[in-house]
């Protein structure tokens, strides 16, 4: 083959186009076989230069440009491979540069599945790195970001490229793949990214400023909430140094003072001790974070608590808020902060007996912190045919970065509780005994290991301890309670479907019940099975702090006691739980293969908590079928009642109010929160509303004035239109209820009197430009927001029938 008479021009020739039109006659018959094959490499064979006679064919094709299998794809697949059978035809020097110069045009056109052949044919890993930053340039300020960014990953240009200029408009076209893809192996890279990213994540930055640079590109995705998810997994991902994003981290822990504040001031769920404990850790020497502590004192508690909290942390008196300065001045300078906290522990001894209490006496619960005390443990466990009950126990991150490490292991058996204080077993010199202990315990399968959501607890011990890691593959005998309470969420299911799920009608509609969050997870099955809830109240503990407290302890051992006592009532009688009579079924998520006989159902298959709350509250179940008979004579003379479920819910509700002589009005529709059942609002106006939204950052000037352009956008009705009377009978929501007063809000926490959050993101930005909406209704119980719609209207009109009247009952009717 004479290379050098083609030196000059490095092209082809015509033999390379009539081998085009050979192959593109093959192609478009769809015969892609042997003769196929044979035909391209024959013609690769009588090319001069086979590899300038490529770039002849993919200039003169387009079918390459598309997604897919092409023909361009596939000359350019089998040329590499046929120049693996044939080296000597590779190009090297000048001639070499000239056909790389003309494979970047291409390039810039290709798809991705191109890019690879054709950088190893025409070695574009040895052409002038200039030339390759320049092609590169030259496809971003094209609009080809995705194209740009590839290119560079294939030819490794990455660290000679601005990395914010190159992966910004990726994360604004939400391709953060290939952004991952792009600094995966640079180290430098991945924290120059994290660093641009934290910086995006300022409260004060606005995304769509870095639009603005990039035509066609909308940051609708890229908020707040989205980077920091990225920074976090991103942290994690690479291993990095989390002080490498102050403001996601200062974000991060400001989330988690303002969770705390919830628990312990809202919710009421964390002692002192405990929130103390988690906010002195969470704000630790960060300025910022100490400054935002006192923000949040003054809102959720008052100016001397905040005092002397800014006095704690010798914070400026310019940076405290309106009234600290002049409570912090009040105070003696000598005296320690410590003495002025008054412990407000809500931990009551009459608090306890709502709750499941340990069977066992103190002295049998063991917190073990050397392999010598461990012998007992040892002794008591490792026995054939034993059960053990498993919990364990860790210092809770709040979304920090960080795989949770777990501080206290809990075993226990009948009548003994043994706590292993890991932080103190896993030192070197004891780490090996543990080990073999834990291993042992676990993978013996004679002895029956209980658990709530194992799986989850061995990951976590995994990540404590290397020595753990495989464990989980290694583990037999174990009988996961998580199974047992999805099978009696479906039993639930079940109930509601077929009639014996029973919901309950108060008869006193006006009498106030305190709202309690309700049980889940390991407490809720407990309080299903032995009738009473665990006490949570120490869960959020600092496990890691030595010596543990009293309630700590106490606690730990509850988690893990409780399962025995489960288990073995379950063991008792599982039919009377809907669970199949070989438990073991039930524990692995599997459903019995015996098909349950219809009968009756008795005592013991009705739901516990229904019966008693009809008791004690003096309710009435509402049910149909067949458990009607067992109910009525368990809750006593009328408190039971049959519903005719042949009937619509229409024809069941009407049918329900005339037996209880049940008087509705139209103030009594909608007159309770859907959600927790208060019965008691505040009333807010529109303008009050739309103030309160922008306080919270839901809404702008910008929406406010879309939303008044909408509202004066309402064409006027015509006084003189032909309308009936019933027509202009609107019935207006206008439930029993007070007004909004300043002293009953917190602008600065949009927080009630009583400490509950108005839920104002749960309202749609559409709803404040409703011209013809005046008011919005407050739960003072769980914030829930209402306002009146159309399904109000619907719901009057259904029941129109039932609606008695009542004094100045025409109040609810407009009548303009």
């Amino acid at each position: 083959m004479n290379q050098e008479s083609n030196a000059s021009d490095c092209t082809g020739g015509p033999a390379s186009l009539l081998l085009l039109k050979t192959l593109q006659s093959l192609w478009t018959k769809k015969e892609m076989n042997k003769q196929l094959k044979e035909e391209t490499r024959r013609g690769f064979a009588v090319l001069e230069d086979p590899l300038a006679g490529l770039l002849d064919m993919l200039e003169s094709s387009s079918d390459w440009k598309g997604k897919g299998h092409s023909l361009g794809y596939y000359i350019t697949n089998e040329l590499q491979l046929w120049i693996k059978e044939h080296p000597g035809v590779q190009q090297s020097g000048l001639r070499l540069k000239k056909l790389q110069a003309r494979v970047f045009r291409i390039l810039a056109q290709s798809q991705v599945n191109l890019l690879d052949p054709l950088i190893n044919i025409y070695q574009l890993h040895t052409a002038d790195r200039n030339c390759l930053l320049g092609h590169v340039s030259h496809i971003y300020h094209k609009g080809k970001y995705k194209e740009a960014a590839i290119l560079s990953i294939k030819l490794k240009l990455q660290l000679d490229l601005d990395v914010e200029k190159m992966c910004t408009p990726l994360l604004l076209q939400e391709k953060t793949n290939l952004v991952e893809a792009y600094v995966a192996e640079y180290p430098d890279l991945q924290c120059k990214l994290l660093q641009t990213l934290d910086i995006w994540c300022e409260p004060s930055f606005n995304t769509k400023d870095i639009s603005r640079q990039y035509e066609g590109l909308r940051p609708d995705k890229l908020n707040h909430k989205t980077l920091s998810k990225l920074v976090f997994r991103l942290l994690e991902q690479y291993n990095l140094d989390p002080a490498l994003c102050p403001n996601v981290i200062n974000q991060r822990h400001l989330g988690s003072l303002k969770y705390l504040f919830y628990k312990r001031f809202v919710e009421k769920t964390m002692t002192q001790e405990n929130w103390v404990d988690h906010v002195q850790n969470t704000v630790g020497e960060n300025r910022w974070l100490q400054e935002q502590l006192v923000q949040l004192l003054v809102s959720y508690c008052d100016l001397n608590t905040a005092a002397r909290w800014a006095l704690r942390y010798s914070l400026p008196e310019k940076t405290l808020p309106y009234g600290v300065v002049d409570e912090l001045q009040n105070l003696k300078v000598q005296e320690r902060v410590e003495d002025g906290e008054r412990r407000a522990d809500d931990y009551e001894e009459d608090r306890k007996k709502d709750y499941y209490q340990l069977p066992i006496p103190r002295e049998n619960i063991h917190f073990l912190q050397t392999w010598e005390a461990m012998q007992r443990c040892r002794e008591a466990v490792l026995q054939p045919g034993q059960v053990v009950g498993i919990d364990m126990e860790w210092r809770p991150s709040f979304g920090v970065v960080g795989k949770p490490r777990v501080s206290v292991l809990q075993i226990a058996v009948k009548e003994q509780v043994f706590l292993l204080d890991l932080l103190q077993l896993l030192k070197p010199d004891e780490m090996e005994e543990l080990s073999h202990f834990v291993q042992t315990l676990f993978s013996d399968p004679t002895i029956i290991k209980l658990g709530y959501g194992m799986s989850g607890d061995l990951h976590s011990l995994g990540a404590t301890c290397s020595a753990f890691k495989e464990m989980e593959k290694q583990v037999q005998g174990v009988r996961d309670l998580l199974a047992i309470d999805k099978q009696l969420q479906k039993n639930r299911c079940g109930w509601k479907k077929s009639g014996l799920r029973v919901d309950m009608l108060s008869q006193d509609s006006c009498g106030d019940r305190g709202f309690r969050q309700p049980e889940k997870g390991l407490s809720l099955l407990v309080q299903h099975v032995l009738g009473k809830p665990l006490d949570k109240t120490e869960q959020l503990s600092n496990w890691e702090k030595r010596p543990l407290r009293e309630e700590q302890i106490l606690y730990a051992a509850s988690d893990a006691y409780c399962l025995l006592e489960v288990y073995k009532k379950l063991c008792e009688d599982p039919a009377s739980f809907g669970l199949s009579s070989d438990l073991t079924e039930s524990l692995v998520g599997k459903p019995s293969t015996k098909p349950r006989a219809k009968k009756q159902l008795n005592q013991q298959e009705m739901p516990l908590p229904s019966k008693q709350i009809a008791r004690q509250e003096g309710r009435v179940i509402l049910t149909s079928g067949l458990p009607y008979q067992t109910l009525q004579s368990q809750v006593g003379e009328g408190r039971c009642f049959s519903v005719d479920c042949s009937e619509k819910a229409k024809e069941q509700a009407l049918q329900v109010l005339k037996h209880f002589n049940v008087q509705v009005t139209l103030a009594d529709v909608f007159s309770r929160c859907q959600v927790c059942n208060c019965d008691k609002y505040l009333k807010v106006s529109r303008e009050q509303m739309r103030q309160l939204m922008q306080l919270s950052g839901l809404s702008t000037d910008e929406d406010d004035a879309a939303c008044l352009a909408k509202s004066e956008e309402k064409p006027e009705t015509n006084p003189t239109s032909d309308t009936s009377e019933s027509d202009s009978l609107q019935p207006v929501y206008n439930p029993h209820c007070q007004w909004l007063q300043e002293s009953d809000l917190n602008v600065e926490t949009l927080t009630l009197a009583t400490g509950t959050a108005l839920q104002l993101a749960a309202i749609p930005p559409g709803v404040l430009a409703k011209a013809d909406l005046a008011f919005f209704y407050c739960c003072t119980q769980c914030g829930k927001v209402f306002w009146e719609g159309s399904h109000f209207g619907r719901v009057v009109s259904q029941f129109k029938e039932a609606l008695g009247p009542t004094e100045g009952s025409q109040s609810f009717y407009n009548l303009s």
